[in-house]
């Protein structure tokens, strides 16, 4: 009590304590970032977007997707019911930038992938309310009547290696392939493309195959969206698990 009170009537006294109290938390909060390689648990099944997926996801960005959905399911019992299971920060952890947040005029998107047919998002994205009648949604038709721009596909991840994401030379230098050979099945590369990249489907996802259009990519975007973590053998794998 005698210190403490001490401390009380000399301001001076009070704000140096006040700096030593604060700099030994802070030191015990920054110094483990200076060793640690990474504060995101590794999860088994994360891989980087293939070229097709990830100019799917420029576009998303671009036309402004994510001021109306998530990509973050909460740790909460009515959202894990009615999303599946909560989102883990390795799902994120090659987004540049991530889709996060808690703005839903529409539905969380995080584990949209595999929930609908090709045709379901094609005709959605076309016309919004020929599927879901109380739709707010503006349509987006001008995507299946886009030609996707992909020249510059070996420049996108070359900018996102550039940030930590783990695109290999080799991935690099068939990017434009690749696109092209997830959009087209019959492709003779089809093989290659998929032992670069596991869980990748290559199909024609909008429903023309003459042509590779900005519906393609944003398709096989939704359609990998919470597909890559195998959620069984995650939760055997957890820590409280493992005992």
């Amino acid at each position: 009590m005698f210190n403490h009170g001490t401390l009380e009537r000399h301001s001076l006294l009070l704000v140096v304590a006040i700096l030593f109290v604060v700099a030994i938390g802070g030191i015990v909060e920054i110094a483990p970032l200076f060793y640690l390689e990474s504060t995101i648990e590794k999860v088994r099944g994360m891989r980087p977007y293939t070229p097709l997926e990830l100019a799917g996801r420029q576009i998303y960005v671009r036309e402004g997707c994510y001021l109306c959905h998530s990509q973050m399911i909460r740790p909460l019992r009515d959202e894990v019911e009615r999303y599946g299971h909560y989102s883990l920060a390795a799902e994120s952890m090659y987004d540049h930038p991530f889709q996060w947040g808690s703005k839903r005029t529409g539905p969380d998107l995080a584990r949209v992938g595999g929930k609908y047919s090709d045709e379901w998002h094609r005709a959605h994205l076309a016309d919004p309310r020929s599927v879901v009648p109380e739709s707010v949604m503006p349509p987006y038709v001008f995507l299946e009547r886009t030609d996707l721009r992909f020249d510059d596909i070996a420049g996108a991840l070359t900018a996102n290696r550039m940030v930590g994401v783990p695109y290999t030379d080799d991935m690099i230098a068939k990017a434009k392939a690749d696109l092209i050979a997830q959009a087209t099945p019959d492709d003779e590369g089809i093989d290659a493309f998929k032992n670069r990249y596991a869980k990748a489907e290559a199909r024609d996802f909008d429903g023309d195959p003459k042509r590779i259009t900005e519906m393609d990519a944003v398709i096989a975007y939704m359609q990998m969206l919470g597909t890559l973590v195998d959620f069984k053998t995650y939760q055997a794998d957890a820590p409280e698990n493992r005992r």
